[in-house]
């Protein structure tokens, strides 16, 4: 009997990972003939858990809708993953309190033995910040806003907003929301059909439109690497073309193409476009480069690099004798 009950919770755990399955799919996952399955369908039914089931060749089974679903069904893995999941997001911001809440709720109905694992892991596993290659403080993205802009990717309406760096509202099409280094950004096309990375916590939400726009998307659909791209030329509080003496090949071979964009002038010499949202960020992207470099512009950045420059020349200069006074 424990052996069946496991086999029909296995069998519901399968059922709700995709819409249909195919009575030999599923024997064949569960390791059991496909009369086995049609029994434990008809059991499923018995216990109050709608089954659709078409007939004929191309025929499956399916959960119908209503299903009253048993509250969890995790493997060891799952629940281990979510924990950590859930562990690692209650630094999110804006979503500490509702992580830790759903971490709670998920031991509660875990067995016994998982439930021990998981508590483990919530009692033992600490999560350091995660600005830990920036000075500059994590930006602050409330989840409505983010469900908001996903409700109307879905739903295909066009999104209004005011947007930090421009003086008035803009009407877009939004397409994709991608999370990168701790940004959230909208992938949207604008009314001239121009494509757009749009910062979300520089995004301020207008009324809601309610007007429908007939899709168009990205022809090579590769949103995350039009974010990267777009990111570094202008989705950036500073931006900088630094003069690289190295071949554009060297350089690229050196950078993450999310850093910049990098222009060939000659066999020796290329432009490097990058950015950040500090002067300090910028400065260890081109050290860490290891190639000589020239900087003109912007005057600020020129001016942080003569400091840092002092200072690491004094670092290497000799210790000079303290006075006993």
């Amino acid at each position: 009997m424990r052996e069946t009950s496991s086999r029909l919770l296995s069998l519901l755990a399968l059922m709700q990972t995709r819409p249909a399955w195919t009575g030999a799919e599923l024997a064949e996952r569960l390791d059991v003939s496909t009369r086995t399955i049609r029994n434990d369908i008809d059991r499923l039914r018995e216990l109050g858990y709608p089954v659709d089931a078409v007939r004929g060749p191309a025929g499956y089974y399916q959960l119908g809708v209503g299903a009253k679903l048993p509250p969890l069904l995790l493997d060891d893995e799952e629940a281990v993953a979510v924990a950590v999941g859930l562990r690692t997001g209650a630094g999110v911001t804006g979503m500490e309190e509702s992580s830790a809440r759903a971490l709670a709720k998920l031991e509660q109905v875990l067995p016994h033995r998982l439930r021990r694992q998981v508590n483990a892991i919530h009692t033992t596993m600490s999560k350091g910040p995660d600005n830990t290659g920036s000075n500059v403080k994590d930006p602050e993205v409330a989840p409505e806003l983010l469900t908001t802009i996903a409700a109307a990717i879905r739903d295909e309406h066009f999104l209004r907003f005011d947007y930090a760096t421009l003086d008035m509202p803009i009407l877009v099409e939004p397409y994709r929301l991608v999370s990168w280094q701790r940004y959230w950004y909208l992938v949207a096309r604008d009314e001239s059909g121009d494509w757009h990375t749009y910062r979300v916590d520089w995004i301020t939400l207008r009324m809601a439109t309610g007007r429908r726009y007939k899709p168009r998307p990205m022809p090579d659909g590769d949103y995350i690497d039009f974010v990267l791209r777009d990111v570094a030329s202008t989705g950036w509080k500073v931006h900088a073309r630094i003069t690289v003496f190295a071949s554009a090949d060297e350089v690229l071979s050196r950078i993450h193409a999310a850093v910049g964009i990098v222009e060939s002038i000659d066999d020796h010499t290329c432009v490097l476009v990058t950015g950040a949202d500090s002067l300090e960020i910028i400065a260890v992207y081109i050290g860490m480069l290891g190639l000589d470099f020239h900087v003109t512009a912007p005057p600020a950045l020129v001016k942080h690099l003569e400091v840092i420059g002092t200072r690491y020349r004094k670092a290497i200069e000799p210790l000079r004798p303290r006075s006993n006074q």
